[in-house]
């Protein structure tokens, strides 16, 4: 539990995937001009990657890792398919895109405006692949610590948009130089937001 926990911890604030990996950077600089919607495209990166990280890790050690089919027999424990885990993480984050879409539009339409192309655009998202093929590199010993590690990711991804977001609806109103508004001052913040994010690299788990 106390495992779990660490994991959690460290993936939210010293392992975040905007700050310490720079993923998904494309919907975090189009998409946290505005709080609500922020907030609406990161609870959606959340559940995708609290679902997929820990399904992926499954299929990951049940079928895709050389020897992990030697549960069916043994004829089929030689049997690599790690060649294949690209193509399947790939798929199991588009079906979920397309499944948490097809709800947000359902549910909230006028948050499913707003999202516009980017909700689609999860799917392709680098923070979800990356939160997949960071699971494989870290062996984690059993699927809660990998649910630990997809929920933390998440959460950090959400974190960070949402105060982006909030910054810049504050900068609406401040009298940024000419020359550095719109993205020239959104990437100063998030630089030094990444800095700010980097003393949490000093607590010890």
């Amino acid at each position: 539990m106390l495992d779990c926990l660490n994991i959690f911890v460290k993936s939210i604030f010293i392992d975040n995937m905007i700050f310490a990996y720079f993923l998904g950077m494309c919907s975090y600089l189009a998409v946290s001009k505005n709080v609500k919607t922020a907030a609406g495209l990161g609870v959606a990166v959340t559940l995708i990657l609290a679902i997929t990280t820990p399904l992926n890790y499954l299929l990951d050690k049940y079928l895709l890792q050389p020897g992990a089919l030697a549960w069916l027999g043994p004829k089929f424990a030689n049997v690599d398919l790690s060649f294949l885990s690209f193509i399947v993480f790939i798929a199991v984050i588009a079906s979920l895109v397309q499944i948490v879409e097809m709800i947000v539009e359902k549910y909230s339409p006028t948050l499913y405006s707003a999202l516009g192309i980017f909700l689609p655009l999860i799917a392709v998202n680098c923070a979800i692949l990356g939160a997949s093929l960071f699971m494989q590199q870290r062996s984690y010993s059993n699927v809660g610590q990998v649910f630990a590690y997809g929920l933390g990711s998440g959460i950090g991804w959400l974190l960070a948009i949402v105060t982006l977001a909030a910054i810049r609806e504050k900068l609406a109103y401040s009298d940024v130089p000419k020359p550095l508004r719109g993205i020239g001052i959104t990437f100063i913040i998030t630089g030094l937001m990444a800095i700010s994010f980097m003393t949490f690299m000093g607590i010890k788990l």
